[in-house]
């Protein structure tokens, strides 16, 4: 019988043979020695379209190999470097390849799941693009093979520790100091619309009743759709506009929830835990197409919010976030008198490690990693799963699960197209 790369997989933490057990080691821990400072790490890209070639950058790296479904992707792939590289057709592939450091995913959120499970599993570390993983159950999944393989994980979106956070005209670190310090008061309630400085991108909606069309010869759609279930191939489908299909992605809350929520989840100091609400208002979605939305609430356990308006739904000079105490408005404008020279006597808020070869070299939790990128991740999912189901829902953040609603805890672990599985 055939051995399947999967089952190859499997066998390197099993017996093999009945005699021994094979265990692929990482290079930071024995199989191609020790990390020096100076080493340069390499790494392997899986899915070269706009993403993966876009985010192909980071330094300290070596690009060693790209992979891709779609056989003129991956010929641009291959491109990327003026070295010669590996190129391949199946992710396997390229996670077993004996010279790749670190799994760079970024294709369609379906399979971040898998692949990211399966680089853990080959003792590979893990730069993952958002959103973390399609559904809840993945991102559990996710979270144990990182912790059970030791590997180091960094989802990729950036806003809790660098760079201006979109329309607020500031990085977040200084929101953060200014929650904690406890200025505002408590609960908070965060606004995150076109009016605070954030556009929720309704351009990726998916069309109804799509015709089914020849697939290219170039791509391997049955592979693209992997674990997805199988529907006819339509251009609209895949490539630049898989993200308005349920079956792939979740709209524009999929494409930039973790870009605006991590960093609320971050300031709010929610890294551990979930919302134990959420609502929706928005028209019926849709069980193949991906609609708009009107609002979105979630709420704490503690009552704080997190409010999110789509479109040009909202109000114009909402504050970004509202307290008891005090508000702070876009281009981080705060209502409390002399705010600024009472905040200074506040400690700053704990150090992250924010570069991941750093915490590749050293085995430090990356800032934005496999936990509090999961919980991220999961406020996300909420928001996707209530639109479906169009309606409030109950959570429990600890369980993690819906509270008695059996058609949304279907949901969280949604059946995969065999042969894939996690």
């Amino acid at each position: 019988m055939k051995t399947t790369r999967r089952e190859f997989l499997r066998t390197l933490g099993g017996t093999v043979g009945g005699a021994f057990a094979l265990t692929v080691v990482p290079r930071h821990v024995l199989g191609r020695g020790f990390i020096a400072p100076s080493d340069q790490l390499t790494k392997g890209i899986i899915g070269v379209g706009g993403m993966g070639r876009g985010h192909r950058g980071y330094g300290g790296t070596r690009l060693v190999a790209v992979c891709d479904v779609d056989k003129n992707h991956l010929a641009l792939g291959q491109k990327l470097v003026s070295d010669k590289i590996a190129a391949y057709h199946d992710f396997r592939d390229l996670i077993l390849d004996k010279n790749v450091d670190i799994v760079h995913i970024a294709t369609p959120p379906h399979w971040h799941g898998i692949m990211s499970v399966e680089a853990a599993q080959a003792g590979k570390d893990i730069w993952c693009e958002k959103p973390m993983t399609r559904t809840i159950g993945e991102g559990k999944r996710v979270m144990e093979a990182v912790k059970l393989h030791g590997s180091k994980f960094r989802l990729n979106t950036w806003f809790r520790f660098a760079d201006d956070f979109y329309g607020l005209g500031t990085p977040v670190k200084p929101l953060k100091k200014l929650v904690q310090s406890g200025l505002l008061g408590w609960p908070l309630k965060v606004v995150i619309s076109k009016h605070t400085g954030f556009d929720w991108k309704f351009f990726w909606v998916g069309k109804e009743n799509l015709e089914s069309q020849p697939i290219p010869k170039e791509l391997d759609y049955n592979f693209w759709l992997g674990p997805a279930p199988y529907k006819p191939y339509n251009a609209h489908r895949v490539h630049e506009t898989f993200r308005g299909y349920w079956d792939y992605d979740g709209g524009g809350l999929g494409d930039m929830g973790q870009h605006y929520i991590d960093p609320v989840q971050y300031f709010l100091g929610k890294d551990d835990t979930s919302p134990v609400k959420v609502e929706v208002d928005a028209p019926q979605q849709h069980p193949d197409a991906i609609g708009t939305w009107r609002s979105i609430t979630y709420t704490y356990q503690d009552g704080c919010q997190i409010v999110l308006w789509g479109g040009d739904f909202g109000v114009e000079n909402t504050p970004y976030i509202s307290g008891p105490k005090g508000n702070v408005y876009k281009n981080f404008v705060c209502d409390i008198p002399n705010w600024e020279k009472k905040l200074a006597d506040y400690p700053e808020p704990e150090p992250q490690v924010t570069d991941f070869i750093e915490s590749v070299k050293t085995r430090k939790p990356f800032a934005l990693n496999e936990q509090n990128g999961f919980r991220s991740s999961t406020i996300v999912n909420m928001g996707v799963i209530a639109l479906q189901l169009n309606r409030t829902l109950n959570f429990d953040p600890e369980k993690l699960e819906f509270i008695n609603d059996v058609a949304a805890n279907r949901l969280l672990d949604q059946p995969m197209r065999a042969p894939w599985s996690i």
